[in-house]
């Protein structure tokens, strides 16, 4: 068996639930020992794009549970036990107990995912530190998103092409273009004059006259982009996709486990990006944004980490809006303040950047779910929990628990 870090099972229709426990153990590679029995989160439903939207129409998407960190790995068992669904009937006799099993979906197998190593930096050549472009919008489409299609080749600001820079890795920069020196790991905080350039460079942003006068944007924390934490742009479709604004920000865990090493989350980063795309069968990376549990920052889905990119994290809220990710599972772990400030960091900045208070409530119009029908306009907080969207237990219930402090230690950040 090949080796991997990564696992989840999946299945061909994304509408169908899996009724039932999934529990793997697993071998560490030249290990004879093998892991004990571990739960794998079966409730993956409530992540993904839209309904209606091109992304949920491909006919790639599979339904999925939530991908597990397991660490290096060459061998893997795995159990299902489906639900024992009960119900009651009257008999001429009296009351009798039914018993039955609940159906598994169908074509369910194993994914096994390695998530590879980060590829070899290359560097610019001289003179070509950054890739300046402008923000490349298209026409909006009918579920109210645009495109921006990415680059036919990989220019510097003179035209000249960048030596060893493919079009997918220059179209990603050219998304970050002011931001982040080209192959730097991580995008520099700014001051906060440097920050409110940022605001008046975003395109279709409406501000109120108080907003435009005195801007609360907390300073840009340090992300590391995707070129950073390694991401195979020859995985995810071309192009980028953009909603109007960012009025929320829903935070999520990824239920993946919390046993991975902070020097791990560029890898565990890189199985969810694959599990997500070749396995699950999205366009990207589903998040807008992750976080490790030492506090570090990371870019998720390609498009430009100041822009409005269309994620795939809260069905039926996901126009509008921002995910972000917290790398572990907290339905009984804490998380710790380092992650729960970095939360703080970044939506002060992003929330900031489109003129949301982080203690404040909006307005998002549902797309559909199991919580809200499609069409209704539902009240949220600003900064809310994924469960607060679409009946789920993400981001656990410690996580969520704390988002009180993070909305206000956000706005604190943005100086209110």
């Amino acid at each position: 068996m090949h080796r991997f870090s990564l696992l989840g099972v999946v299945w061909d229709d994304p509408d169908t639930e899996l009724h039932g426990r999934v529990q793997v153990r697993t071998r560490p590679s030249g290990a004879g020992a093998w892991s004990g029995w571990q739960d794998v989160e079966t409730h993956n439903a409530d992540h993904g794009a839209d309904p209606g939207t091109r992304e949920s129409a491909s006919g790639r998407v599979r339904g999925a549970t939530a991908p597990l960190w397991v660490g290096d790995s060459d061998g893997v068992e795995i159990r299902v036990h489906p639900d024992t669904e009960r119900r009651t009937e009257e008999t001429a006799k009296g009351t009798r107990t039914l018993s039955t099993i609940a159906p598994l979906p169908s074509g369910l197998r194993l994914e096994l995912v390695d998530p590879g190593a980060a590829p070899p930096e290359r560097a610019p050549a001289d003179g070509d530190d950054t890739v300046n472009a402008e923000d490349a919008e298209g026409p909006e489409d009918a579920d109210g998103t645009q495109d921006a299609d990415g680059p036919e080749g990989a220019e510097g600001p003179a035209g000249s092409v960048i030596p060893g820079m493919t079009a997918e890795v220059a179209e990603t920069s050219a998304a970050n273009a002011a931001l982040a020196p080209l192959g730097a790991l991580e995008i520099p905080a700014l001051d906060r004059a440097g920050t409110e350039r940022e605001l008046l460079a975003l395109r279709g942003t409406e501000l109120t006259a108080a907003q435009r006068a005195k801007p609360y944007i907390g300073a840009r924390p340090s992300i590391v982009t995707r070129r950073g934490w390694g991401a195979d742009e020859n995985l995810r479709e071309s192009g980028f996709r953009y909603t109007t604004q960012v009025k929320a920000a829903f935070v999520h865990h990824t239920a993946s486990g919390n046993g991975y090493k902070c020097s791990q989350a560029p890898s565990v980063i890189r199985g969810i990006y694959r599990y997500h795309v070749r396995s699950m069968g999205w366009r990207d990376i589903g998040y807008n944004f992750l976080v490790d549990k030492c506090g570090k920052i990371y870019e998720g889905r390609a498009g430009g980490v100041a822009k409005p990119v269309l994620g795939a994290h809260t069905l039926g809220f996901n126009s509008n809006s921002m995910g972000i990710a917290v790398l572990g599972t907290f339905t009984s772990a804490k998380p710790n303040t380092t992650t729960l400030n970095a939360i703080a960091r970044l939506t002060a900045w992003k929330l900031g950047l489109f003129g949301a208070n982080p203690q404040g409530k909006t307005y998002l119009k549902s797309a559909g779910g199991n919580l809200y029908g499609k069409g209704k306009n539902v009240r949220l907080n600003v900064i809310s929990g994924h469960r607060d969207g679409f009946a789920t237990e993400c981001p656990g219930k410690q996580l969520y628990g704390k988002l009180t402090s993070a909305r206000s230690t956000a706005a604190r950040y943005q100086g209110r």
